[in-house]
């Protein structure tokens, strides 16, 4: 388990630790564009490389579990599938607040919309076991058995960010997660899943101000 660590411990909060769980294709130097939003608190990225709820899950735990050693308010943000991963890695007692950006909330229904979208049926993926697919990653049936068998628990205040153009979950699936889960949903209209052009990151930059002034 490796770490990118930055340390910018000052004033009144150094009691306090944030950890970045980046997305598919991303880093853990992302951790870096959140250093400036919360002054004074230790934020560090999650540098990992399997990509498998319980796996993945499990070194998300690991992370969250050794910063609760050393302080006493931990905050989480997650991003797209690392949001998901987050879900799966029991870690809501360990958490103060979360921030969720273009989470994925529903990765069962994500998963049957790739298989229809590749043709193919649940038979043949559970016959196959994996299935290598033109565009994005593989279809694999022990993906999906996981998701299935381990509905997604989640009891953390959190903050949602998801753009209107997000091309992986819809509005109502959003709109259904923060409803069930008491969540607070900020929706930028024309943002993307990818949250990337300088106009989104200035709206990611204000809504983590606008929502960090009420912690």
């Amino acid at each position: 388990m490796k770490f990118y660590r930055t340390d910018s411990l000052h004033g009144d909060r150094k009691d306090t630790a944030v950890l970045y769980i980046h997305g598919m294709g991303g880093s853990a130097d992302e951790a870096e564009h959140y250093v400036t939003l919360f002054p004074g608190c230790n934020v560090t990225g999650l540098d990992y490389r399997i990509f498998t709820p319980w796996e993945t899950g499990a070194e998300i735990n690991k992370a969250i579990s050794t910063l609760k050693t050393d302080y006493n308010r931990v905050y989480l943000i997650a991003n797209s599938i690392g949001a998901f991963f987050s879900m799966n890695a029991d870690i809501e007692d360990d958490l103060d607040h979360a921030w969720f950006i273009s989470p994925i909330v529903d990765m069962e229904k994500l998963i049957m919309g790739m298989m229809a979208q590749a043709g193919v049926s649940e038979q043949e993926l559970q016959e196959k076991g994996t299935i290598r697919t033109a565009a994005g990653p593989d279809l694999s049936w022990e993906y999906l058995s996981y998701v299935r068998t381990h509905p997604i628990g989640w009891n953390v205040p959190t903050d949602v960010l998801y753009g209107s153009r997000d091309g992986l979950t819809s509005i109502e699936t959003i709109k259904a997660f923060v409803r069930i889960r008491c969540a607070a949903l900020t929706v930028m209209e024309g943002g993307e899943h990818w949250f990337h052009t300088e106009e989104q990151m200035r709206f990611l930059y204000r809504w983590i101000k606008e929502t960090t002034g009420e912690i």
